[in-house]
């Protein structure tokens, strides 16, 4: 007797716009996970690999400053930690976050603003390090770093997803003054050394137009102001070109700046 066939497999329903726009405004913000992309947007990452320059680095120091930490989740990626584990956030609902993740680490979490100073003495640390940081306090972290100490940071380049901010706002101006030359300048007039600085762009591919919500809701500089409701038009023609393209897709700009302050 033979045997029947598997019954077809039903299609998955389309969602409508209104239903991934709401599911994408729902999504809570806390920490840096990005992990409720999967399947719906995708980036490609630097060919420097950071956090394994960061963990690298972390294992022949004896103390370590995180700056502008999230959640924690770069940090905790790595296998080894030094004696003296410091982190700072000024977001109280990341700093909860970071603290839980990092205790088992023997980790510290300091909840502070992102400026104008850190709150740390003189020549505390070996290594300073920093993911994406929105302010980069340059006469701090020379001030902070000992002799011989290092700076690591990747940062967000200009005109970074510029063609999302575009389709969204109209065209914007390009503003260099985050650009990597710039970060080595000031580098250079805190007093440190700058001794690795390289730039890439990456592909970013958004599959549905709740991803586009939710990354604008969580990298809320892309679109100073974004709401759903404010950019209703903007996101249903975003929907319209997802729905014809398969895809929209914009280009992600960092750098890698390591600099090196002087024994």
């Amino acid at each position: 007797m033979g045997s029947r066939p598997a019954p077809a497999r039903r299609p998955e329903r389309r969602r409508s716009f209104e239903e991934l726009v709401a599911e994408g405004a729902a999504v809570p913000l806390e920490g840096w996970d990005f992990s409720w992309f999967d399947g719906r947007a995708t980036e490609e990452r630097p060919p420097w690999g950071y956090a394994r320059l960061m963990a690298e680095r972390l294992t022949a120091v004896r103390s370590s400053l995180d700056v502008e930490t999230g959640g924690g989740e770069v940090l905790a990626t790595a296998t080894h930690w030094p004696e003296l584990l410091v982190a700072t956030e000024s977001w109280p609902p990341n700093v909860a976050v970071a603290r839980d993740r990092l205790r088992d680490r023997h980790g510290h979490v300091v909840a502070c603003a992102d400026g104008p100073t850190l709150p740390f003495r003189d020549a505390s640390f070996d290594l300073v390090t920093s993911r994406h940081p929105v302010v980069v306090l340059w006469e701090e972290i020379s001030r902070v770093l000992r002799p011989d100490g290092t700076y690591l940071s990747q940062q967000i380049g200009p005109g970074s997803n510029r063609e999302l901010t575009d389709f969204m706002m109209g065209r914007h101006p390009v503003n260099p003054a985050h650009g990597p030359e710039r970060a080595a300048e000031a580098a250079r007039a805190a007093g440190l050394e700058v001794v690795d600085l390289r730039a890439c762009a990456l592909r970013v591919e958004f599959f549905d137009v709740g991803a586009v919500v939710h990354f604008l809701r969580k990298v809320h500089w892309t679109v100073p102001g974004f709401t759903s409701e404010g950019y209703e038009e903007r996101l249903r023609d975003m929907h319209g070109v997802i729905a014809r393209e398969g895809s929209f897709v914009s280009h992600a700009q960092r750098f890698l700046i390591e600099a090196h302050r002087p024994g």
